[in-house]
């Protein structure tokens, strides 16, 4: 049985357990998770410089379980430096064992859904992921710019105000994101640039057919990174069987 280690590299339990209910409600039975919190660190990471902190704190404990797993998603929304870390342990190059995270995992997948005529966009969490994220996508699909991204917007909440903050104040700004990216234009599919936005993919569905109208919103595709990571290691894990 194919075995995938969700790794949530902030400090904060509570969102591993959001993790763990996206994960059981998508019904891969012949899979088997574990999930991984960060002992110590960042409760939120909120920069880069967070992410290289929480990287530190992750990566001693995370050592003795990479022969237990097949494969490893990193849950945090950006170029986290964790991921290289662990595709350069040995358990994890000599058992050519697939590692991402959730961000590679939702370009890839937007890439896939986004029509001919379409752009993709994202909705994050803090105001400084804007410029770092887009510079991420660029970097990734190797380019300074692409007519199919249509940009980053932010909420201006971290990951734990999104994850347990005001239930009211959280869909307020969700709300006013999600506007501000499908007024840009043609946007066709929806990223949610954060690991706290796991389950709020209904609420971005109600903005876009309030914004946009039953048949245009009803068509924007919107990708949670978890399960777009979930998925890609899936594929990837029997694939190399």
């Amino acid at each position: 049985m194919p075995s995938i280690l969700i790794i949530n590299p902030n400090s904060t339990e509570s969102m591993t357990k959001s993790l763990e209910s996206l994960v059981d409600s998508l019904g891969f039975s012949q899979t088997k998770y574990g999930f991984f919190t960060a002992p110590s660190g960042p409760k939120s990471i909120d920069n880069m410089e967070d992410a290289a902190a929480s990287t530190a704190h992750c990566l001693p404990h995370l050592e003795p379980l990479l022969s237990q797993y097949d494969s490893f998603l990193v849950a945090c929304y950006s170029e986290h430096p964790l991921i290289p870390a662990l595709k350069s342990q040995p358990a994890v190059l000599e058992g050519r064992k697939p590692v991402t995270g959730i961000f590679e995992a939702s370009i890839s997948a937007s890439l896939q859904l986004v029509g001919p005529k379409q752009q993709f966009g994202i909705i994050t969490s803090g105001k400084a992921w804007e410029v770092i994220l887009a510079d991420s996508v660029y970097k990734y699909l190797g380019t300074e710019s692409s007519i199919k991204f249509s940009g980053v917007e932010s909420t201006g909440l971290n990951a734990t105000d999104l994850h347990s903050g005001s239930a009211a104040d959280v869909e307020r700004r969700m709300l006013e994101a999600t506007k501000r990216l499908v007024w840009k234009g043609n946007v066709g599919v929806i990223c949610l640039g954060c690991a706290g936005m796991t389950g709020l993919t209904e609420l971005v569905r109600e903005v876009c057919l309030a914004e946009l109208g039953d048949e245009e919103g009803g068509a924007v595709r919107i990708v949670d990174g978890v399960q777009a990571g979930v998925a890609f290691l899936e594929g990837a894990v029997r694939a190399r069987n």
